[in-house]
């Protein structure tokens, strides 16, 4: 393979790249026999021993097995995550108040300045004397800059991120040296490598992490797993690079990384990697991603100007604190914000120390996966589970500030309102029934009306056998009238949960699945649309009727209704619905601070919020009415060339069943899980070798490091425990899980006994006033989630 560095020469290229995604990178190198063009040549600037730079020591000699481990193209160390601390103090004061024009004339905006008031802080702990320091280089920045930032905005953005890339970048660089053994004489650090040409013009600059003088093995640090374009197109230009005094042909490059690589971060170097093992005519991989994973814990005082965030806290005017509410209050309200916030992200994010940043989160993902024990006088811990997006810098994930609110907002809901208002109902024959007019003004009560109406479409769609063609087995098989036309009889169908798969251990709940079911039976209706043609049914017809259905149409709505995106909000408040129930169990037991929510009715602290502040019930009833009239969905049958208009509906969560899954169940499929949701409390982790986040947050998180101070500088490892420059790594030792509490029995609050066992089928105890119990309300109201009613219209042209 040939490929043209320069127009006026191509040339053989010969060079490797090696990605280490979760502790660092490097390179390494192998002969070759490319030339550089006539007076090109290389240039290394900067750089100093990695051993001196990082762990303030010296090393007389280079350890054989330093490095990366050779032969994988992408390795994953095995064995659970590690974990190291930064400082990220300036977290601590994120709700300092805005400055006045008379507040920074006097904190000052010189450099001087800004070293006065930082040593004063260090000297008196005083976190007036850390306001002044914040103020200062606020002032410096506003003097500097040509388009300086709002307060607000440059405190989150650019002051605490900047502190974070800064401090995380150095603790991992040096995490990285110990842990790959980057010592002695052969290896630098912060080495730059320049391409010029013979009138010195500039080719490709790119600045490693590591540099092996001896091998001319080249590593990148990647604490986020995650590459950079302008670092890649670099990478291509000097790894094919030779002259008389360097020959980076016969360099490797390693990345190393805390986190997984993303999926383009392995498909970009996978790229690099095999054109240079083409090109160098070897087998050998030259482009390496090697992963060691392990989760940054910040450091931060509490303070009196803490942020915390209106979330999953009980007590009113109080909050919570977590890397969750931090990303999702810090992406963007609309993709095109989004975009805008991850491109400052970017330009702050200078070592790859922040992760993927807010636009890394697919917030539509997001569901609740676990909530601790109420506890009086404390917030709740809480943990989010989320996938990444697949490229955060040409698609962010956008809108995270409004699906938290949603999710947290609603397990208040089904706190405060008694259960039997957890039902909304569009049917023609009720119009004064569509919802309790308290639920109606939450989101949660707007997101299951919306559903209701939403799978009406998608059931119009699964009738229709262009769309489904399983369908034609129920045309096939349905009652005909006396014209061979197919008949469709009225029924009722409606969303309900299905149990939830749970885990109660660790002092609070594991929701591992809630999953949702349409169900479907026959309703007699009495209204009908203009022009509709009904059918007369025997009790058998309409049995056999719903048997068709359930076999040919309700598995797409089901599908579509716990996968498709028009109900993943109707997903996520199911999920804190399981929350809510276990909360209500827990202040059975002992009061809590959500005693004074729970059956309260009061929702007043958790209204319609914008953009859907004056959604009304009213409004998609008469949405509901006018596709009844208008139709949903119109296609052909073979029985005589006639269209169809049909509508469905209802939603029911007043009940909220649950299976406790075994600890031997729980164990054998979610070993990492209690690990990984107590970390994420603090810190944003990933889910081993699944592109799956979890972000968590609480109202009393530890950011002193746990009790003890952690030394967040590695000591260096002289003898390697892994063959990184010769062999493959042994295998570390996975670890093993001690043995998960049996699950607490649980009561509700009326005394009854609820499953405390693997119970397959048991549901959480019911609480508040039992929906059966008012038959002549709730059974009709219930019963009659909606209709499908069918007409047929002859075909004409144009309909």
């Amino acid at each position: 393979m040939r490929r043209p560095i320069r127009a006026r020469l191509p040339r053989r290229l010969k060079t490797a790249l090696t990605l280490l995604a979760a502790t660092g990178m490097m390179l390494v190198g192998l002969p070759a026999t490319a030339h550089a063009a006539p007076g090109d040549y290389a240039k290394i600037t900067t750089g100093k021993r990695c051993d001196e730079m990082h762990l303030k020591k010296t090393y007389p000699t280079t350890p054989p097995l330093s490095g990366a481990p050779m032969p994988d193209a992408h390795w994953v160390a095995p064995g659970p995550d590690g974990e190291y601390y930064y400082n990220n103090e300036f977290k601590g004061f994120e709700n300092v108040p805005v400055p006045t024009q008379a507040d920074l004339d006097a904190a000052g905006s010189s450099r001087a300045d800004i070293d006065a008031w930082d040593a004063k802080y260090a000297k008196s702990h005083n976190v007036d004397d850390m306001k002044n320091a914040i103020y200062a280089r606020y002032n410096r920045h506003k003097t500097t800059s040509a388009r300086p930032k709002p307060f607000r905005d440059w405190v989150p953005r650019y002051l605490i991120n900047g502190q974070a890339n800064s401090s995380k970048g150095g603790v991992f660089e040096r995490k990285t040296v110990q842990d790959f053994n980057l010592i002695g004489p052969d290896w630098l650090c912060e080495v730059t490598i320049e391409i010029r040409d013979k009138d010195d013009k500039l080719i490709a600059s790119r600045r490693y992490d590591a540099y092996n003088q001896r091998s001319g093995e080249l590593g990148e640090f990647k604490s986020n797993g995650k590459y950079k374009p302008n670092q890649y197109k670099a990478d291509q230009v000097i790894l094919r690079h030779k002259d008389d005094k360097y020959d980076f042909t016969k360099s490797r490059m390693s990345m190393f990384a805390g986190e997984k690589a993303s999926d383009t971060t392995v498909k970009r170097y996978n790229s690099l990697n095999n054109a240079l093992k083409s090109e160098r005519g070897t087998s050998g991989n030259q482009v390496r991603i090697v992963e060691k994973r392990a989760t940054a814990r910040a450091l931060w005082p509490q303070t009196k100007w803490t942020k915390t965030y209106p979330v999953f806290n009980p007590r009113p005017n109080t909050g919570t604190q977590g890397p969750i509410n931090d990303i999702a209050w810090a992406s963007g309200r609309t993709p095109a914000e989004g975009q805008r916030i991850q491109k400052d992200f970017n330009k702050i994010n200078t070592r790859s120390a922040l992760g993927r940043g807010p636009g890394g989160v697919d917030f539509s993902t997001l569901q609740l996966q676990y909530v601790g024990n109420p506890v009086k006088g404390k917030a709740l811990d809480y943990s989010f589970k989320a996938d990444f997006t697949p490229d955060e810098d040409t698609a962010p994930g956008w809108g995270g500030k409004a699906d938290l609110q949603l999710a947290s907002d609603s397990m208040f809901t089904w706190l405060a309102l008694t259960p039997d208002k957890f039902w909304v109902n569009l049917n023609p024959d009720q119009p004064d029934k569509i919802m309790d007019s308290t639920f109606a003004s939450t989101d949660a009560g707007r997101v299951l009306l919306e559903a209701d109406l939403a799978m009406k479409a998608d059931f119009a769609h699964q009738m229709n056998p262009e769309k489904n063609p399983a369908a034609k087995n129920f045309w096939d098989g349905e009652v005909k009238d006396k014209d061979g036309i197919p008949c469709f009889p009225e029924v009722r169908l409606w969303i309900e949960p299905k149990p939830a798969k749970v885990r109660e251990q660790d002092g609070g709940i594991y929701i591992l699945d809630a999953p949702l079911k349409v169900s479907t039976e026959w309703m007699d209706m009495a209204w009908h649309a203009p022009g509709a043609r009904t059918c007369t049914f025997t009790d058998a017809q309409k049995r056999e009727s719903e048997r068709l259905l359930r076999q040919y149409v309700m598995p797409g709505v089901d599908k579509a209704v716990n996968t498709g995106d028009a109900y993943k909000d109707l997903r996520r408040v199911y999920a804190s619905r399981v929350a809510a129930e276990w909360i209500r169990q827990q202040d059975a037991k002992k009061p809590t601070d959500f005693r004074p929510i729970i059956n309260s009715n009061n929702v007043k602290r958790w209204p319609l919020r914008a953009p859907n502040a004056t959604w009304t019930k009213q409004s998609v009833y008469d949405r509901y009415m006018k596709s009844l009239r208008e139709g949903i969905e119109w296609f052909k049958l073979e029985y005589g060339g006639q269209a169809y208009n049909q509508g469905v509906g209802g939603v029911d969560f007043s009940k909220a069943p649950k299976r406790n899954v075994s600890r031997v169940e729980f164990t054998t499929q979610h070993r990492t899980l209690p690990r990984t949701t107590k970390d994420s409390v603090r810190s944003q982790t990933s889910a081993r070798d699944s592109d799956t986040t979890y972000l968590g947050g609480g109202g009393n998180i530890d950011t002193s490091g746990g009790g003890g101070t952690p030394t967040p500088t590695p000591t260096p490892t002289p003898n390697p425990t892994h063959t990184g420059g010769g062999g493959k790594p042994s295998p570390q030792p996975t670890g093993t899980s001690s043995p998960a509490p049996k699950p607490t029995a649980t009561v509700s609050p009326t005394g009854a006994p609820a499953p405390s066992k693997d119970d397959d089928g048991g549901g959480l105890a019911s609480t508040g006033t039992q929906v059966l119990t008012i038959a002549g309300i709730a059974a009709a109201l219930l019963a009659a989630g909606a209709a499908l009613v069918w007409w047929r219209r002859r075909h004409t042209t144009g309909s």
